[in-house]
């Protein structure tokens, strides 16, 4: 059945209940953890149970600590499409409030997914924390599981050759040091940017590379500069092509925007929702002290990036 999101975990109907769930914030949907994913699917295979993920809405760290800069990795509609890709049933995109926040592990394990949820097994990974003051553990969810009569299983770490050891923290890192191969290789895909396409000052038009310009807005910003891509259009055509990811200094922009020219491509596409993948990074964001320097460097750009996401161009 198709990935349903579930927004609540009082009062839930017989559907919603009863999963084996993988619990965690999944913040990437990344290699590591679809190594939780999977160990609940496997539960939800022996016992019959749809297969469900727990995470929540705001990220707590969000709730925490709002003024940190933005860090998210995906919206919520690309998690969704990740988790109903791997064959998530339920997505619990659980409110993180301060009720939720108050909870110590006990509760949160006997009022969320005890009563709440219903759960017939839990998957963490082997670093999880719950409750409040991150008091719970992988172990004490085992005991939990124990007492409430729920089955629980651990997923190991998951890295490469005994080396770091993949989480959202190194993709965040990969990503601001602008390496997105090894973001994209922690994360099973390349890392992509969603977003509704805005009106811009339009010179790329007048210049002759026409550019989708997206807003950065939540996600965290990977190194500013030039970025060889591949556009997802909304009618799931893919579109190779070269974007600045900046505040474009020559022209005067304040906000982090992506801005993308898609390559042998002359359609209208304001106010439609647009993702990209950043697949190379090809250089830092530049000042040009005119308009025919950065044409000529934007022109050269141009011809690295079909190298890579477009050969034979």
């Amino acid at each position: 059945m198709p990935l349903k999101t579930v927004n609540a975990w009082k009062n839930l109907p017989a559907e919603e209940r009863g999963a084996a769930v993988a619990l965690g914030n999944f913040d990437g949907v990344h290699r590591g953890h679809q190594q939780v994913i999977a160990q609940a699917a496997k539960a939800a295979l022996a016992t019959h149970a749809p297969l469900g993920v727990v995470t929540f809405d705001p990220h707590p760290r969000r709730l925490f600590r709002p003024t940190e800069p933005t860090f998210k990795l995906m919206t919520h509609g690309q998690q969704a499409r990740a988790l109903g890709g791997l064959g998530v049933d339920l997505l619990y995109l659980l409110p993180f409030d301060f009720e939720m926040a108050s909870f110590g592990d006990r509760e949160f394990v006997e009022k969320v997914l005890v009563q709440g949820l219903g759960v017939k097994h839990v998957a963490v990974g082997f670093d999880i924390s719950f409750g409040r003051g991150r008091s719970g553990s992988a172990e004490l969810m085992k005991a939990y599981g124990d007492e409430y009569g729920f089955t629980v299983s651990v997923a190991e770490p998951v890295g490469v050759d005994g080396g770091e050891k993949f989480s959202s923290t190194s993709v965040r890192v990969a990503l601001r040091d602008g390496r997105p191969e090894r973001a994209a290789h922690i994360l099973g895909r390349p890392f992509a940017i969603e977003g509704v396409v805005r009106r811009g000052q339009q010179l790329g038009r007048q210049l002759g590379f026409p550019t989708a310009n997206v807003e950065v807005e939540d996600y965290v910003v990977p190194q500013l500069g030039v970025y060889a891509t591949r556009t997802r259009l909304p009618d799931g055509r893919e579109v190779p092509g070269v974007a600045n990811l900046g505040n474009n200094p020559t022209t005067g922009e304040v906000e982090t925007r992506l801005e993308t020219w898609l390559f042998d491509f002359d359609e209208d596409l304001y106010g439609q929702v647009i993702e990209t993948d950043l697949i190379a990074f090809l250089r830092p964001e530049l000042k040009f002290d005119s308009l025919e320097l950065m044409i000529e460097q934007i022109r050269r750009d141009e011809q690295t990036a079909r190298a890579i996401v477009a050969p034979g161009f």
